[in-house]
């Protein structure tokens, strides 16, 4: 077979994995490769409250689940309840469709109407997953309330109760889906049931399901398309490896530590995944084609499909950029921007962005720049390089109570930011 013959395959392959898309839409959670790199043009690398902002539109009640954008409208969930997060108080879960170019909400449809099954985090909310589409449904998980199919007219098709389950130390969920080849992918692990399934698109059948020897993990499945497969990735104690036509167990890599707040993020070669938390720290380069057991032994830092490792450096709450030839970590709360190099794992700098807040929601890259929000309503953009080098600081408002820790979806010319209290649209005038 020729190397054309084998390049107009993969190709086709890779067509045949990606949703139905239109444009350069955000389809889901870190957009079109689930990597946080944008392909569009024409967007705005500057912005203030009296420049770029095309709208604003009020979201009620409480989510960190970030926008997605298809076929002209913008898709937000979230968790509206006058007790607050109180599990004791009557929550609506809602899906809000907006007009991309104008703001404009087209519809609102409350999913469920009830009271908690459990609790959450101070700092989480009951709508922190990121919902879904294919570019003909959207799919809204809202975590242990359930799992709701719309189509793009606000008509539910079907839904689905995978169970309620008791989280560690009552911190709620936050684990997004993913849609490839007909199927909708979920990552549900928690202290009592944990499990990964994929249920038919269309009807929301279960499809495939394989439980998991894991305790609750924060992080979202990953379709890691890369140079030689199509491949399910979960981040948690073992970092696993699913085929997702049949669930089949690719390969597996001992973590360790649990409690996983990120998601994997690669390109063609290499897949990156880690933590750093209240267990320690650390963080893996996978090369593609990894088959079996791919574990360190003791004293190894690499092996035949282990590129490298850390015990120092991972992604916290956010999670990495693989850019050009660097990996970006946002910190926590200091306001750290970390950047090593993706070849080595060498750590080429570890700088505090002077006056940012703390980095919840996670990078994003456009045409050799990279996008950094964080909880105040900043985004510092930086060049590409061996060095911190801060091109412009972009601002909206931030008072206290409004705080920006969902992650911006990117799409035909604009970038959406999602506040506490609203949703923002920011592109050329």
């Amino acid at each position: 077979m020729s190397y054309f013959t084998q390049s107009l395959l993969l190709i086709a392959a890779i067509h045949v994995t990606l949703p139905v898309a239109h444009g350069d839409d955000w389809a889901q959670f870190r957009g079109p490769n689930g990597n946080g790199i944008s392909v569009g043009k024409q967007l705005p690398t500057t912005w203030a409250p009296d420049a770029n902002v095309k709208w604003e539109t009020p979201i009620p009640g409480e989510g960190w689940a970030s926008p997605v954008v298809t076929q002209g409208k913008v898709i937000v969930s979230t968790a509206v309840s006058e007790g607050g997060k109180n599990p004791s108080s009557v929550h609506q879960w809602q899906v809000i469709c907006l007009d991309e170019k104008t703001g404009k909400v087209l519809w609102t449809k409350t999913a469920k109407t009830a009271k908690p099954s459990i609790k959450t985090h101070r700092d989480n909310t009951y709508a922190s997953e990121t919902p879904v589409t294919d570019g003909e449904r959207v799919i809204a998980y809202f975590g242990m309330t359930g799992l709701y199919c719309y189509d793009l007219d606000g008509n539910e098709l079907w839904s689905k109760d995978l169970g309620s389950y008791q989280m560690r130390n009552d911190w709620g969920t936050s684990s997004s889906p993913v849609i490839a080849r007909g199927m909708v992918f979920l990552q549900v692990d928690s202290e009592e049931n944990s499990f990964i399934v994929a249920l038919d698109v269309k009807t929301g059948e279960e499809r495939w399901r394989q439980t998991r020897d894991e305790p609750s993990n924060w992080g979202s499945p990953v379709l890691w398309q890369n140079s030689q497969r199509t491949e399910l990735i979960t981040a948690g104690r073992v970092i696993r490896s699913y085929n997702p036509d049949n669930g089949e167990l690719l390969w597996e890599l001992n973590f360790g530590k649990s409690g996983i707040n990120s998601s994997p993020a690669g390109n063609g070669d290499l897949l990156l995944v880690g933590h750093v938390g209240r267990e320690g720290g650390g963080m893996y380069a996978i090369k593609a084609g990894a088959s079996g057991d791919i574990s360190l032994r003791d004293g190894e830092l690499k092996n035949a499909f282990v590129a490298w490792s850390s015990d120092e450096e991972g992604p916290s709450r956010s999670s990495p950029l693989l850019y050009q030839d660097y990996v970006y970590l946002l910190g926590g709360r200091g306001g750290i921007v970390t950047c090593l190099d993706a070849k080595t794992g060498e750590t080429i700098f570890k700088e505090r962005i002077p006056g940012a807040g703390a980095f919840w929601a996670s990078p994003w890259a456009y045409e050799g720049k990279v996008f950094c929000p964080d909880s105040d309503g900043n985004t510092f953009v930086l060049e590409p390089g061996r060095e911190l080098k801060i091109l412009s600081t972009n601002k909206l408002p931030a008072d206290q109570g409004n705080r920006f820790w969902a992650s911006s979806a990117i799409a035909n010319g604009t970038v959406f930011i999602r506040s506490t209290n609203s949703l923002y649209a920011i592109g050329s005038e």
